[in-house]
């Protein structure tokens, strides 16, 4: 009886570990924001980091993009219900060419990478750290679909009287009626 109880736990955990979402950024890492490491404090930390790309430069050997921190879900997606400017903007560099015209302003983005120092930028008018990130993974988020939105429409209320009622022509549950 205990050997039929361990195999239906071993098929329980094989089917319920079937439903989890693994991605390239999936993993455990140690919960250091952008915010935090704009004081260089953090170099040289293995981290995930993820939110909207507000712009993607290609360069001669690399790509770098410039996002706004957020915070992320389990499996590593950006939230976007908790939007917070206290996460903060970094730059992450990755090697290779990575197309601006996919790789678009508004789009969602994880990266795993290196902290690799701070970069001193200007946003407008005001000077802002970025901390710099040498990503090893670079994962864009399939844009979410919105399920389309139903309605019902119900005739005449819905319910009795008319020839679109319940009971056809009749009118009612009185039969003789005009």
């Amino acid at each position: 009886m205990n050997t039929l109880r361990a195999l239906a736990g071993v098929i329980a955990a094989i089917v319920l570990g079937g439903c989890a979402t693994v991605t390239p950024v999936s993993g455990q890492f140690p919960p250091i924001t952008p915010h935090q490491a704009q004081t260089g404090a953090e170099n040289g930390k293995l981290v995930r980091w993820g939110g909207i790309l507000i712009q993607a430069r290609p360069k001669a050997q690399e790509t770098c993009f410039t996002v706004m921190a957020l915070p992320l879900r389990q499996d590593g997606r950006p939230y976007l219900g908790q939007k917070k400017s206290d996460e903060g903007r970094f730059i992450a560099c990755a090697p290779g060419f990575y197309d601006p015209a996919l790789y678009a302003a508004g789009r969602e983005l994880t990266f795993v990478g290196t902290v690799t120092g701070v970069q001193v930028e200007k946003v407008g008018g005001y000077t802002y750290p970025y901390p710099q990130l040498q990503a090893s993974t670079v994962y864009l988020w399939p844009l979410e679909v919105p399920e389309p939105a139903t309605s019902r429409v119900f005739i005449n209320g819905g319910w009795g009287g008319g020839p679109w009622g319940p009971w056809g022509w009749w009118g009612g549950p009185g039969w003789g009626w005009p």
